[in-house]
């Protein structure tokens, strides 16, 4: 049986995309931040996160100025670290994930929480400038906050899309409540969000830095 489908790569990408900004009306979003959007859906699939998106106006532009600089991306899990697409990141940035660092379970026991919130401590000297994406775990970005609370010096820009039932949409609304006029963020207000999403706003932002 042969079927027929699309199968050149650049044609697909070409279509997906313009088949979205078909469907979706980013008339009310900034360009930068519109060219972010559009992967975020392609990555999942659903037109209608558009109307969820939270994010500071300088988000996008602080994202892309932070990976030229040669600023690290911070990751929660390593499904976000691996979707980043390393080829594309501008200044050969790194890509970090503390999950798997032979401390993080023992100082996630100490501290009662999950490895993902405790990896946050490990972020400390490269917060600062950094792009911090969070795509999996509410508990590392509520215990980002709270580091930030602290006073740290904040990293570039925070991407926020940790998914699920329990304190994901809980940590978003902390995130646009306490980093509203401090830090810039993008974020999917809700229990949707997770990894390919995040990885999708780090790869959107690098392909801004093309231009």
């Amino acid at each position: 049986m042969t079927v027929d489908y699309l199968r050149d790569p650049t044609a697909i990408y070409r279509q997906s995309f313009a088949t979205i900004r078909n469907e979706v009306d980013f008339s009310d979003i900034p360009e930068d931040i519109a060219n972010v959007a559009v992967r975020l859906i392609h990555a999942c699939g659903m037109t209608d996160i558009v109307e969820n998106l939270v994010f500071s106006p300088d988000a996008a532009q602080a994202g892309r100025e932070a990976l030229l600089k040669g600023a690290a991306v911070l990751c929660d899990a390593r499904m976000v670290a691996e979707g980043v697409i390393r080829s594309g990141l501008p200044a050969n940035n790194e890509v970090l994930c503390w999950n798997n660092h032979p401390e993080c379970a023992a100082l996630a026991k100490k501290m009662e929480t999950t490895r993902s919130a405790a990896a946050v401590e490990f972020w400390r000297p490269q917060l600062a400038g950094a792009l911090v994406t969070v795509g999996n775990a509410p508990t590392t970005l509520f215990r980002l906050l709270e580091v930030l609370a602290e006073g740290v010096e904040p990293p570039a820009v925070i991407l926020g899309f940790p998914v699920g039932f329990v304190g994901a949409a809980e940590s978003k609304e902390l995130l646009v409540k306490q980093c509203r006029d401090t830090v810039p963020f993008l974020t999917l207000s809700g229990r949707r969000g997770g990894s390919a999403m995040a990885a999708a706003a780090v790869n959107a932002l690098a392909k801004l830095s093309e231009n």
